[in-house]
Order: C-alpha cells, then sequence, then structure tokens
C-alpha cells in the first residue's frame, strides 16, 4: 500500500530548530547525528481538531528514549509544545494532521560514531502534514517476515530511535509479495508486531496482544487495552504464535498514523471471514470517541 501525496502539504513550513523553512528548502547539517548514525529519537503524533491526542505520553516516551541513549542536551516539554504550536498555525493545521517530532543528538565537529565529538546540543525537526489515517478501513493483507524483530539485548525496540533499518528490510519483503505491511517475529518464533504497527488478535471474545519485550511500548496499544479495561471487555498481554496468528477470529492493527485497521488475510490465509470483525469494529468506534472529546489543546 503506497501512501498518496496529498496537494495540501506541496508547500508546508517545517519547522527546524525553531525556523520555518518551505519543505523544499528544508535541510539540516551533513555533520548532524541524525545524518551521519541515524542517531535521534521521534515520536509520531495525530491532531484531532485543536487538540493532540496523548500528547503528554508521547513527550514522555521521547525524553525517556534520549535518556537511553544518554543525550546530555534535551528541549523541555514547553519548548516542544511552543514549537509545535507554532508550527501548526503557520500551517493553519488544525484536524487530521499527522506530526512527525525528531530530536536528534545534535551537529559534530567531525564525522564520526563517537558521542563525544557533538557539542552543538541537541537538533529539533517538526513535520506536520495533512493526514489522514494511511490504513484502508477494509482490511489489510499481511504476510509473514523472515527477518526477525531485534531483542532488547541487541537494541532495545523501546528505544524509539530514528534506526529503522530493521522494519525497512520487512517492509521490503511485504512490497515484494504485495502485501500491505508484514508481522514480524521475536528471536524465539513469537510475534513481536508488523514493521510499523502492534498487533492485536481476537480468540472467542478474548482480545489478545503480544508483549513488548521486542517491540515499543505502543501508546495506541496502550490506550486500546485502557478501552478493554474500561468497557468489560476481556483482554490478555502474552505470547502468539503464528499458528495463533492463523487461528485468531479477527485481527487488527495499531498505531498513531493508522488509528485501528482490520487484518484480513494473512500468508494467503483469510482471518475469520476475511472482512472486519465486531470486536474492531466496536473498539475502533470506542477509540474514535476518545479521540474526539480527549487531547491537548494546541491550537
Amino acid at each position: 500500500m503506497l501512501q498518496p501525496f496529498y496537494e495540501k502539504n506541496r508547500d508546508i513550513l517545517v519547522n527546524i530548530d525553531g525556523e520555518l523553512i518551505h519543505r523544499d528548502q528544508a535541510g539540516v547539517s551533513p555533520f548532524d547525528s541524525a545524518v551521519q548514525n541515524g542517531d535521534a529519537v521521534w515520536e509520531g503524533l495525530r491532531l484531532y481538531n485543536g487538540r493532540v491526542f496523548k500528547l503528554m505520553e508521547h513527550l514522555d516516551r521521547l525524553r525517556d528514549s534520549a535518556k537511553a541513549l544518554t543525550y546530555t542536551d534535551f528541549p523541555s516539554h514547553e519548548i516542544l509544545i511552543a514549537e509545535l504550536r507554532k508550527t501548526l498555525a503557520a500551517n493553519q493545521m488544525t484536524d487530521n494532521v499527522h506530526i512527525r517530532l525528531t530530536v536528534s543528538r545534535g551537529v559534530k565537529y567531525t564525522s564520526g560514531m563517537d558521542p563525544r565529538v557533538n557539542t552543538g546540543g541537541y537538533t529539533l525537526i517538526i513535520l506536520a502534514e495533512h493526514k489522514p489515517p494511511v490504513y484502508e478501513k477494509s482490511g489489510l493483507r499481511l504476510i509473514t517476515s523472515g527477518v526477525r524483530r531485534i531483542p532488547p539485548d541487541c537494541l532495545d525496540q523501546n528505544i524509539h530511535s530514528c534506526n529503522m533499518l530493521n522494519s525497512i528490510l520487512a517492509k521490503i519483503q511485504a512490497n515484494v509479495a504485495g502485501a500491505d505491511d508484514a508481522i514480524m517475529l521475536d528471536v524465539n518464533g513469537f510475534v513481536a508486531e508488523t514493521n510499523a504497527t502492534h498487533l492485536f488478535f481476537v480468540k472467542g471474545g478474548v482480545v489478545r496482544t503480544s508483549r513488548t519485550d521486542s517491540c515499543p511500548e505502543g501508546i495506541t496499544r496502550a490506550t486500546v487495552l485502557e478501552l478493554c479495561q474500561e468497557n468489560g471487555v476481556l483482554y490478555e498481554v502474552t505470547n502468539i504464535s503464528p499458528a495463533d496468528v492463523y487461528r485468531a477470529d479477527e485481527i487488527f492493527c495499531t498505531g498513531t498514523m493508522g488509528e485501528l485497521a482490520a487484518v484480513v488475510e494473512v500468508d494467503g490465509r483469510a482471518i475469520g471471514n476475511g472482512e472486519t470483525g465486531p470486536m474492531t469494529a466496536r473498539l475502533s468506534r470506542l477509540y474514535g470517541e476518545l479521540t474526539a472529546r480527549t487531547g491537548y489543546l494546541i491550537r
């Protein structure tokens, strides 16, 4: 599934270290850590009617990722919120907007991997785009990738970094197979997530999702679990095997960019009746109601 280009994004302004620059002119130094080593942390945010959903949770995760990477300089929540507000106002954005918020370790005085050659402080990049949820609500087709999700003793996936080659390799496999995305297993053969989203599996009325040993502790994932708890839906966080995938009555994926989307086929096998299931529809409705009434007012 290839994302389309939205004409409204042709002249957007990108915020780089507080300066608003046309998308065609925006750039960062070749000495920046994000360019040199993929040494940056990021969050995806979604704007609903002037409110950023779960903003503080995203900013907290961003800061936690930077702490794990021992960033010595990092913007405060207040600075980030002010720059977000400025970026959205400059682009006249109030709804149906996706924001990619990135902070790198900053500029190095010479190329190299050693963080000690970073002396210029952090680099802040805010890219806001007009972008509706990216996944087809009619249902996604997935394959199981041969690329395994990295375990925490190699690169902890709860560090939400810009090093995404592991996911890109799996996405390439999905593209070649003509699928929308790829399921990634952990090194023990259990489901971790897709190359881009978390997964939920419904069987006998119980909603199950994978442990986060080899995938990020997703904010949309946590929101769905909260909705289950608040609305009397039975749920489990447990290991999911490939056989559990094929036996599921329903599968759906979750993420800030795509919200909740049904999965109707995995490895050429229909899931359930090959359509969006009732539990997926119910939780999608509850999620939509939540995003419509909550969030951080930023306009």
